[in-house]
């Protein structure tokens, strides 16, 4: 019963991870990890920008030679799409700690509960929203690194087709949703 258990949480996984589109970008990204001939993306990292090309999740996975390039792409686009959902659900949690502090006096008091689960539904949504946008293969180490991206815009239409969402909540996201961004991007600096 646990390998099905293992099996099935494997092939959601997979499902989840299909879902994900790929497409390339040149995103500028500053550099300070030092790798010789990397892009700046590679060096920088997982970041949250807010720059000319808009406010930017950014996640960095890389994977080591494994004699599959094909299996190594995915691999290292896997995990950088993980590194945007780390992301993400850090900037959702800020959201969620901001609108629950807002609403805890009287009429406009909230379930916290219901606001969690609401905000996970929308991170899971959101990150359907990923797309790769570049790789780079270290010639001399054969890593491959990815870089997935998610634009805050995204994020903002999702929640506007979101159904199933607390009104109020709703609001608060699109309201304060930027400038909450733009505070955790500076904290992460």
């Amino acid at each position: 019963m646990k390998n099905f258990a293992s099996v099935a949480k494997l092939s959601l996984l997979a499902l989840f991870i299909s879902l994900f589109a790929a497409c390339s970008s040149n995103t500028k990204v500053e550099s300070d990890l030092g790798i010789s001939g990397a892009p700046n993306w590679v060096n920088e990292g997982t970041n949250i920008l807010n720059n000319k090309d808009g406010r930017l999740f950014h996640g960095v996975g890389s994977a080591e030679a494994m004699g599959d390039m094909a299996l190594q792409t995915s691999v290292a686009d896997d995990r950088a799409r993980a590194e945007v959902a780390k992301i993400l659900s850090n900037y959702l949690d800020a959201v969620s700690t901001d609108y629950q502090a807002a609403s805890k006096s009287g009429d406009n008091a909230v379930n916290e509960e219901s606001v969690s689960r609401q905000i996970k539904s929308l991170t899971k949504v959101n990150l359907a929203g990923a797309r790769i946008i570049g790789h780079w293969r270290d010639p001399k180490k054969n890593t491959i690194w990815s870089i997935a991206e998610l634009d805050m815009n995204h994020v903002k239409s999702t929640l506007s087709a979101a159904q199933d969402m607390n009104a109020d909540l709703k609001r608060y996201i699109e309201t304060n949703g930027d400038n909450i961004f733009d505070r955790v991007s500076k904290e992460k600096k």
